[in-house]
């Protein structure tokens, strides 16, 4: 009978370990580095394109308030290979000026983000971070949703 209770008293222990494990992580920003004053970005979105190892797009909008003309210099998307900015003919640009006091549209028609070798992770329905670099070394994070090739752009 002792060794029932003792094997009881085990199974108990070991049933509380992973309930202990379990509890909530603290919790830690995913966010990348915080955007340069007076930069705010909204409306994020990235299309997964109809055919699985053809690039994506991502568009958003990016507003300056600040009194200094923002240079965007480089773009890169977390689970995708790279990411280029093209202007409205499809055409690399190197740099994408932000004018202060205005708000510049990356938009379907228009300057856009070229997404290429986009990973499995990369999901419709989920978020992707897109992370802006600006001349001087200035970065700005912001999430994009993730939508399928069909989806309102």
């Amino acid at each position: 009978m002792t060794k029932s209770i003792w094997a009881a008293a085990a199974l108990g222990i070991a049933a509380l370990a992973p309930a202990a494990c379990s509890e909530a992580p603290e919790q830690v920003s995913t966010n990348g580095p915080d955007a340069p004053a007076g930069i705010a970005v909204s409306n994020g979105r990235l299309m997964l394109p109809a055919v699985k190892g053809n690039p994506g797009a991502v568009y958003f909008e990016i507003k300056n308030d600040s009194d200094r003309n923002m240079v965007i210099r480089a773009v890169s998307v977390a689970g995708a290979g790279s990411a280029e900015m093209h202007n409205k003919d499809m055409q690399m640009v190197l740099q994408q000026a932000v004018a202060p006091g205005s708000t510049s549209s990356f938009a379907p028609g228009g300057a856009h983000v070229m997404v290429m070798d986009i990973g499995d992770t990369v999901t419709a329905g989920g978020e992707a971070e897109v992370t802006l670099t600006f001349v001087g070394g200035d970065k700005a994070s912001f999430p994009a949703e993730v939508r399928a090739a069909g989806d309102e752009r």
